[in-house]
C-alpha cells in the first residue's frame, strides 16, 4: 500500500537550501519516491499556514519511505535542510486499494 510523505517547510536561508535542492532528486529517486505537488502559495481553505513550501510525496509503501530518509546519504544532505530550515513532516499511510 502506498505512502506519503507531508513536509511544511519553513526557508530562512535560501543559498543553503538549495545546496539540499541540489542533491535531493537523486537520493529521493533512488528509493522510488515521487513528488506529488511543491506549492509555496497553496490555497488555504481553514486555518493558518504559515510555512513558505508545502511538499506531498508518495513510496511504493512505508517501508520505502523510511529506507529513503533513514538513508545515510539522505541523512547526509539533510543538514543542508536542517541548517536552513525549520519543519513539520510526517509520514501518512495510503489507502488499501
Amino acid at each position: 500500500m502506498p505512502a506519503y510523505i507531508v513536509a511544511r517547510i519553513s526557508i530562512a536561508d535560501r543559498d543553503t537550501y538549495s545546496d539540499y535542492e541540489a542533491g535531493f532528486m537523486e537520493i529521493f529517486s533512488a528509493h522510488a519516491g515521487k513528488l506529488l505537488s511543491v506549492d509555496e502559495a497553496p490555497t488555504v481553505l481553514e486555518g493558518d499556514w504559515t510555512c513558505t513550501r508545502t511538499i506531498l510525496a508518495e513510496f511504493p509503501d512505508k517501508g520505502a519511505a523510511l529506507s529513503w530518509y533513514n538513508s545515510e546519504a539522505y541523512q547526509k544532505l539533510m543538514q543542508h535542510r536542517l541548517a536552513a530550515s525549520t519543519g513539520e513532516i510526517a509520514l501518512l499511510s495510503g489507502l488499501p486499494a
